[in-house]
């Protein structure tokens, strides 16, 4: 059985939530706060399995309540976070803080009882409380510190020789602070990302990462042609291929059918990637729930690229780099400290 905290200023929501939770048999909610001060109160008292915590709330708001709980409990949290720039700029800085994953409170709170909704809840609260929380101490002591460059991207460069696909989920913001911004500015090739999150979300990760990385990262644009040292992010909501375009490499996007009830998709990215010509390929499959990217792994190899995945011990959740190993079709399988060189060290600069 898991316990579970709510914590949110909003007595509807709550019950909502609370509703939702209590018709599972794995699931018992201990307890309820209104706020950041009254959940460190009740936490050593209830002693709950996982918190669900706001981001915006009066007297102590989500984000100091998780740098309190961070500090001083092993309890994953799983953010409540509102559709909108702000709420996504918000959720990147709790996911750096310590928050496991993110539930977006739907914009008309009524279809927080509508099957699709409920089953992510119940899916991401399940699999935050199985979570390897061990892996995060380990993922930050190798960060390597960057000084914030210029806004504006580094020059245009189509001649390059790999492209590199990345596929991550639960706990790949994080761990993508560990890759992306290690890579150098001069690597011989182009990287490509999906991350599975909502429209605004991919935006401010994004940015988010530009900002720390040697590489300039974007969220990827239908039309953009594929650039050296540049890295982009497939936006919420979309799939993400890539074709060729007499010399260039092109990025399409789509809104085609969810391809194991996610778009934007692994599989999708690393299917396009594998059909090319003419260019080598990486694949790499990182921390996240479910088998997204195992397909598309398959594919990879089957057109001569490297691939590699993500080891357990470093992992949040190792659901996807799990589902690619056991395909037989990952050539290494790596801690996240590791994950930037390797990269760098096949592709070269």
């Amino acid at each position: 059985m898991i316990r579970v905290l709510i914590v949110d200023d909003s007595t509807f929501f709550r019950k909502l939530l609370k509703d939702i939770l209590i018709k599972d048999e794995e699931l018992v909610v201990v307890g309820e706060a209104k706020n950041g001060k009254e959940a460190l109160r009740m936490i050593p008292l209830l002693k709950p399995d996982l918190i669900t915590l706001d981001i915006e709330m009066p007297i102590m708001d989500g984000i100091t309540t998780l740098k309190h709980i961070s500090k001083d409990y092993r309890i994953p949290v799983v953010m409540l976070s509102s559709l909108t720039t702000e709420g996504a700029t918000m959720t990147l800085r709790a996911l750096e803080e310590g928050a496991v994953d993110f539930i977006p409170k739907p914009t008309n709170i009524f279809s927080i009882s509508e099957e699709d909704l409920r089953i992510e809840i119940l899916s991401k609260i399940k699999t935050a409380a199985k979570c390897n929380l061990s892996s995060k101490p380990f993922m930050f002591q190798h960060k390597k510190v960057i000084s914030p460059k210029k806004l504006s991207p580094i020059a245009k460069d189509s001649n390059f020789e790999y492209i590199v696909a990345i596929g991550t989920s639960t706990g790949g913001p994080r761990a993508l602070q560990e890759v992306i911004p290690i890579l150098p500015q001069n690597i011989n090739g182009s990287i490509l990302i999906v991350q599975h999150m909502p429209p605004k979300f991919t935006k401010s990760l994004a940015d988010r990462l530009n900002s720390l990385s040697e590489v300039y990262v974007k969220e990827g644009e239908e039309g953009d042609k594929l650039n050296r040292g540049w890295c982009y992010i497939a936006p919420g909501d979309y799939h993400m291929r890539v074709v060729k375009d007499g010399k260039d490499y092109v990025i399409k996007l789509d809104k085609e059918e969810r391809v194991k009830g996610l778009r934007p998709s692994v599989d999708v990215l690393m299917e396009s990637v594998a059909n090319l010509e003419g260019i080598n390929k990486v694949g790499v499959i990182m921390t996240g729930m479910g088998s997204d990217g195992s397909d598309g792994i398959i594919k990879m190899k089957k057109s001569n690229s490297y691939t590699l995945a993500q080891d357990e011990e470093s992992s949040t959740v190792f659901g996807m780099p799990k589902a690619a190993i056991k395909t037989n079709c990952i050539d290494k399988v790596i801690s996240l400290s590791q994950i930037a060189n390797e990269i760098t060290r096949i592709v070269g600069v």
